[in-house]
């Protein structure tokens, strides 16, 4: 791809993780459960990538687990407090943007007989504190809530930590899905507040197939499914050490670089977000934008475009050599639209997330906003909507 703008969804392997995980294959690929040489170094080698990355969330090390995903942390971490904290009510409270892992989880709990309650949000994405305060004080019957650190269609920050201390004022524990920040923004646990934290390797160069389980010191939680002794007793299956040891590897390299790199990603994002009124018409742009990190992420742009299917559009950009996402998850198969953007009230169809990354340049952008004009002409045309 000469473009590729879809760092969200997945980036690609961080170098240094690279290096990493060949190393790892080769001195960590026993059991590190057992007490053999092989299985000792093993062993190491998942504790120092335990403690690293601990060391970058400001947590500690037995607080952190490895999963199979983002999505299977997700779904350990709803499902597993709400179990522990079954005596205390039956309620999770959710906002309506959340990441659909979690909001499949609570499906699966209230599936069970437990209850959901959602949250809305405003036009930009964003949740206000005192809904969740107002949901908790009407339901103390609450065992936990989720909020996400940021939104994985519109990049909008959320006001996290705020609601985090209004809930432990309650006693009820908070998950935060940082999928979208870790290895972008800083992540600083103790800043944040929650008590649950879960994210996705490959979404900050790692590879595919590690996810993050955090469970701060004191926060109850009990497996969902049957137990295992390994991971704390928190995660079922032999850890896959290598894959482990760059996911480590990649979040410690990726502190280091977020400095530099936020200020560059932002400059594309802000230009792309400038020149889209200018050169397409009917083009909706969405979620708060602008530079400040605690508003929102740095490398997403997310649009709409009237009278154009997203999809359609994704096909044209892909043949122009460039390769984005639509927030929303209409499809053929579904019709159903995009459940972020529903909550905010915006437009859902024709819509693009442009995600920059680590090996995003200019050229990029240059590329992106040549093709994106004769892209939505030509899918209006196919519509007959052109001129609309």
């Amino acid at each position: 791809m000469p473009a590729y703008l879809d760092h969200a969804s997945t980036t690609p392997l961080h170098p240094v993780a690279r290096e990493a995980l060949l190393a790892a294959m080769d001195d960590g690929w026993a059991d590190p459960a057992r007490l053999h040489r092989e299985g000792r170094r093993a062993r190491m080698l998942l504790d120092a990538a335990r403690e690293t990355v601990a060391g970058v969330l400001g947590a500690r090390a037995p607080e952190i687990s490895f999963t199979a995903s983002g999505t299977a942390a997700a779904h350990l971490a709803l499902l597993g407090t709400a179990a522990a904290r079954r005596r205390a009510g039956g309620v999770v409270v959710v906002s309506a943007v959340e990441h659909s892992s979690v909001l499949h989880a609570a499906q699966r709990h209230e599936g069970a007989g437990g209850e959901v309650v959602t949250i809305g949000v405003d036009r930009l994405g964003r949740v206000d504190p005192a809904a969740f305060t107002a949901a908790l004080d009407a339901r103390p019957d609450t065992a936990v809530a989720a909020l996400q650190h940021a939104n994985h269609e519109v990049g909008t920050v959320q006001p996290v930590a705020e609601v985090a201390q209004a809930l432990r004022a309650r006693g009820v524990p908070l998950l935060t899905d940082a999928a979208m920040t870790l290895g972008r923004v800083r992540v600083d646990l103790p800043e944040l507040g929650a008590d649950l934290l879960t994210a996705s390797a490959h979404k900050f160069g790692g590879p595919p197939g590690v996810g993050l389980l955090v469970v701060r010191t004191g926060t109850r939680w009990a497996a969902p499914g049957p137990a295992d002794e390994r991971e704390y007793g928190r995660v079922p299956g032999f850890p896959n050490v290598p894959a482990v040891v760059a996911t480590a590897a990649a979040l410690a390299v990726r502190a280091t670089e977020i400095d530099a790199e936020a200020p560059r990603l932002a400059s594309y994002a802000n230009r792309l977000r400038e020149r889209l009124p200018e050169l397409v018409e009917d083009v909706e742009l969405l979620g708060p934008g602008g530079t400040d990190p605690t508003v929102a992420l740095p490398n997403v742009v997310a649009f709409s475009c009237l009278y154009v299917a997203g999809e359609a559009l994704l096909a044209e950009l892909d043949q122009a050599g460039i390769a984005v996402s639509s927030g929303s998850s209409c499809t053929a198969d579904t019709l159903t639209p995009s459940h972020v953007l529903v909550a905010m009230g915006a437009l859902t169809h024709g819509n693009l997330r442009v995600s920059f990354g680590r090996e995003s340049t200019e050229a990029d952008v240059d590329a992106l906003l040549a093709a994106l004009p004769a892209a939505v002409r030509a899918v209006r045309e196919r519509a007959g909507a052109a001129g609309l």
